[in-house]
Protein backbone atom coordinates (compact mmCIF):
# COMPACT_ATOMS: atom_id res chain seq x y z
CA UNK A 1 0.00 0.00 0.00
CA UNK A 2 1.22 3.74 -0.46
CA UNK A 3 2.72 5.25 2.50
CA UNK A 4 -0.57 7.43 3.54
CA UNK A 5 -2.60 3.77 3.01
CA UNK A 6 -0.53 2.52 5.57
CA UNK A 7 -0.61 5.32 8.10
CA UNK A 8 -4.31 5.18 7.79
CA UNK A 9 -5.02 0.98 7.65
CA UNK A 10 -3.67 -1.34 9.58
CA UNK A 11 -3.25 -4.84 8.06
CA UNK A 12 -3.71 -8.20 9.56
CA UNK A 13 -0.46 -10.52 9.69
CA UNK A 14 -2.13 -13.67 9.00
CA UNK A 15 -0.64 -17.07 10.54
CA UNK A 16 -2.00 -19.08 7.81
CA UNK A 17 -1.74 -17.73 4.42
CA UNK A 18 -4.93 -17.54 2.37
CA UNK A 19 -4.61 -19.49 -1.01
CA UNK A 20 -6.02 -16.96 -3.83
CA UNK A 21 -6.05 -16.47 -7.31
CA UNK A 22 -4.20 -13.57 -9.34
CA UNK A 23 -3.51 -13.18 -13.33
CA UNK A 24 -4.77 -16.82 -13.93
CA UNK A 25 -2.73 -18.41 -11.22
CA UNK A 26 -2.53 -19.26 -7.69
CA UNK A 27 -1.07 -17.19 -5.25
CA UNK A 28 -0.73 -16.81 -1.38
CA UNK A 29 -2.03 -13.59 0.41
CA UNK A 30 0.39 -13.03 3.73
CA UNK A 31 -1.14 -9.85 5.16
CA UNK A 32 -4.76 -8.15 4.67
CA UNK A 33 -6.23 -4.95 4.90
CA UNK A 34 -9.17 -3.02 3.99
CA UNK A 35 -7.16 -1.11 1.70
CA UNK A 36 -4.90 -3.56 -0.19
CA UNK A 37 -3.09 -6.99 0.56
CA UNK A 38 0.89 -8.22 0.73
CA UNK A 39 1.18 -11.28 -1.70
CA UNK A 40 3.52 -14.39 -2.69
CA UNK A 41 3.34 -15.62 -6.39
CA UNK A 42 5.73 -16.92 -8.98
CA UNK A 43 7.14 -14.29 -11.33
CA UNK A 44 7.65 -10.74 -11.07
CA UNK A 45 4.90 -8.07 -11.03
CA UNK A 46 5.85 -4.49 -12.41
CA UNK A 47 4.90 -1.17 -10.20
CA UNK A 48 1.27 -0.03 -11.96
CA UNK A 49 0.28 -3.32 -13.35
CA UNK A 50 -3.51 -4.41 -12.65
CA UNK A 51 -5.01 -7.36 -12.04
CA UNK A 52 -7.82 -9.22 -9.90
CA UNK A 53 -7.28 -10.97 -6.75
CA UNK A 54 -9.65 -13.39 -6.02
CA UNK A 55 -10.05 -15.75 -2.74
CA UNK A 56 -12.80 -17.52 -1.20
CA UNK A 57 -14.40 -16.99 1.92
CA UNK A 58 -17.58 -19.16 3.78
CA UNK A 59 -18.24 -20.01 0.23
CA UNK A 60 -18.47 -16.96 -1.69
CA UNK A 61 -15.36 -14.40 -3.64
CA UNK A 62 -13.83 -11.91 -2.38
CA UNK A 63 -12.95 -9.58 -5.31
CA UNK A 64 -10.78 -6.82 -5.51
CA UNK A 65 -9.42 -4.82 -8.78
CA UNK A 66 -5.67 -4.52 -7.81
CA UNK A 67 -2.65 -2.02 -8.47
CA UNK A 68 0.72 -3.05 -7.83
CA UNK A 69 2.73 -0.83 -5.41
CA UNK A 70 5.05 -2.96 -4.73
CA UNK A 71 6.96 -5.96 -5.70
CA UNK A 72 10.41 -7.27 -4.99
CA UNK A 73 11.80 -10.95 -5.63
CA UNK A 74 12.57 -12.75 -2.61
CA UNK A 75 14.12 -16.17 -4.26
CA UNK A 76 15.54 -15.72 -8.28
CA UNK A 77 14.94 -18.64 -11.13
CA UNK A 78 17.19 -21.61 -10.68
CA UNK A 79 17.33 -25.22 -12.79
CA UNK A 80 13.84 -26.34 -12.81
CA UNK A 81 12.89 -23.55 -9.85
CA UNK A 82 10.46 -20.68 -10.38
CA UNK A 83 11.34 -16.61 -9.41
CA UNK A 84 9.31 -16.00 -6.55
CA UNK A 85 8.35 -12.46 -5.25
CA UNK A 86 6.40 -10.51 -2.73
CA UNK A 87 4.61 -7.68 -3.95
CA UNK A 88 2.37 -5.32 -2.31
CA UNK A 89 -1.17 -4.31 -4.03
CA UNK A 90 -3.67 -1.30 -2.88
CA UNK A 91 -7.35 -2.37 -3.49
CA UNK A 92 -9.19 0.18 -6.65
CA UNK A 93 -12.48 -1.56 -7.19
CA UNK A 94 -14.66 -4.21 -5.07
CA UNK A 95 -16.71 -6.74 -7.34
CA UNK A 96 -20.00 -7.37 -6.04
CA UNK A 97 -20.33 -6.65 -2.41
CA UNK A 98 -16.74 -7.90 -1.75
CA UNK A 99 -15.56 -4.91 0.30
CA UNK A 100 -18.54 -5.96 2.94
CA UNK A 101 -18.01 -9.00 3.06
CA UNK A 102 -13.54 -8.61 3.53
CA UNK A 103 -14.95 -5.94 6.44
CA UNK A 104 -17.00 -9.16 7.82
CA UNK A 105 -14.15 -11.37 7.29
CA UNK A 106 -11.62 -8.86 9.01
CA UNK A 107 -13.96 -8.47 12.31
CA UNK A 108 -14.31 -12.57 12.23
CA UNK A 109 -10.86 -13.07 12.09
CA UNK A 110 -9.53 -10.91 14.56
CA UNK A 111 -12.79 -12.00 16.98
CA UNK A 112 -11.27 -15.68 16.71
CA UNK A 113 -7.36 -14.25 17.62
CA UNK A 114 -8.79 -12.30 20.47
CA UNK A 115 -11.10 -15.06 21.96
CA UNK A 116 -7.17 -16.80 21.60
CA UNK A 117 -5.83 -14.69 23.44
CA UNK A 118 -8.82 -15.17 26.23
CA UNK A 119 -8.13 -18.92 26.87
CA UNK A 120 -4.43 -18.20 26.99
CA UNK A 121 -5.03 -15.80 29.77
CA UNK A 122 -7.14 -16.68 32.31
CA UNK A 123 -9.86 -14.01 33.59
CA UNK A 124 -9.46 -11.63 30.85
CA UNK A 125 -12.33 -9.82 29.48
CA UNK A 126 -12.83 -10.32 25.84
CA UNK A 127 -15.15 -9.16 23.32
CA UNK A 128 -16.79 -12.10 21.30
CA UNK A 129 -16.20 -12.51 17.45
CA UNK A 130 -20.00 -11.97 17.25
CA UNK A 131 -19.87 -8.59 19.03
CA UNK A 132 -16.76 -7.54 17.07
CA UNK A 133 -18.79 -8.34 13.70
CA UNK A 134 -21.28 -6.40 15.35
CA UNK A 135 -19.20 -3.53 15.54
CA UNK A 136 -17.65 -3.98 12.25
CA UNK A 137 -20.49 -3.24 10.06
CA UNK A 138 -24.05 -3.26 11.56
CA UNK A 139 -23.82 0.14 13.92
CA UNK A 140 -22.63 1.57 10.34
CA UNK A 141 -26.03 2.92 9.51
CA UNK A 142 -26.54 4.65 13.14
CA UNK A 143 -24.41 7.24 13.38
CA UNK A 144 -22.74 10.19 11.66
CA UNK A 145 -20.00 11.40 14.42
CA UNK A 146 -17.09 9.52 16.24
CA UNK A 147 -15.90 8.86 19.47
CA UNK A 148 -12.05 8.87 20.41
CA UNK A 149 -11.66 6.49 23.50
CA UNK A 150 -7.76 7.57 24.86
CA UNK A 151 -6.20 6.02 27.54
CA UNK A 152 -3.77 7.91 29.71
CA UNK A 153 -2.35 7.06 32.95
CA UNK A 154 -4.80 4.27 33.30
CA UNK A 155 -7.84 6.56 32.82
CA UNK A 156 -10.07 6.98 30.07
CA UNK A 157 -10.91 9.65 27.92
CA UNK A 158 -13.49 10.16 25.73
CA UNK A 159 -13.58 12.76 22.94
CA UNK A 160 -16.06 13.73 20.32
CA UNK A 161 -14.60 14.08 17.07
CA UNK A 162 -15.64 14.23 13.69
CA UNK A 163 -11.93 12.38 12.49
CA UNK A 164 -12.21 8.48 11.51
CA UNK A 165 -8.30 7.98 12.17
CA UNK A 166 -6.95 5.30 15.21
CA UNK A 167 -5.16 7.04 17.92
CA UNK A 168 -2.22 5.22 19.15
CA UNK A 169 -3.30 5.27 22.60
CA UNK A 170 -7.06 3.80 22.13
CA UNK A 171 -9.68 3.99 19.26
CA UNK A 172 -12.47 5.49 17.79
CA UNK A 173 -15.67 4.21 16.94
CA UNK A 174 -18.66 5.76 15.52
CA UNK A 175 -21.00 7.37 18.09
CA UNK A 176 -23.50 5.06 19.21
CA UNK A 177 -25.32 4.30 22.64
CA UNK A 178 -24.37 1.03 23.43
CA UNK A 179 -22.05 1.69 26.31
CA UNK A 180 -21.93 -1.56 27.27
CA UNK A 181 -20.41 -3.00 24.39
CA UNK A 182 -17.10 -0.07 24.09
CA UNK A 183 -16.93 -0.83 27.83
CA UNK A 184 -15.84 -4.11 26.76
CA UNK A 185 -13.70 -3.17 24.26
CA UNK A 186 -11.72 -0.66 26.76
CA UNK A 187 -11.25 -3.78 29.47
CA UNK A 188 -9.95 -5.71 26.95
CA UNK A 189 -7.70 -3.07 25.37
CA UNK A 190 -6.17 -2.43 28.90
CA UNK A 191 -5.35 -6.24 29.31
CA UNK A 192 -4.06 -6.36 25.45
CA UNK A 193 -0.59 -6.54 24.91
CA UNK A 194 0.70 -4.51 22.06
CA UNK A 195 -0.43 -7.01 18.93
CA UNK A 196 -3.87 -7.20 20.46
CA UNK A 197 -4.34 -3.02 20.86
CA UNK A 198 -3.84 -2.99 17.03
CA UNK A 199 -6.28 -5.48 16.45
CA UNK A 200 -8.69 -3.76 18.71
CA UNK A 201 -8.10 -0.67 17.04
CA UNK A 202 -8.27 -2.43 13.41
CA UNK A 203 -11.77 -3.77 14.17
CA UNK A 204 -12.59 -0.32 15.67
CA UNK A 205 -11.79 1.33 12.23
CA UNK A 206 -14.16 -1.38 10.31
CA UNK A 207 -17.03 0.63 11.94
CA UNK A 208 -16.00 3.86 11.08
CA UNK A 209 -15.29 3.36 7.05
CA UNK A 210 -19.30 3.42 6.33
CA UNK A 211 -19.98 6.18 8.65
CA UNK A 212 -17.02 7.99 7.44
CA UNK A 213 -19.25 8.43 4.05
CA UNK A 214 -22.19 9.76 5.50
Amino acid sequence: MLPEDRRRFQRLRLSKPILAIARGNNVLVLDLGIAGAFIEHYGTAATGERFRLTFRWQGDDIEFECEVVRSVVVRAADAGDYTVSHTGVRFLEPVGDSAERLKDFIATFIGKVLAAQKANAAGEITPSATMLEQLGHARRMRTSGFLSYRLKDGKWWCIPTHSARQPSDGFTVPAYEDEEEVQTLCETYERADDEGRRLIRMVAELSTMGAAKK
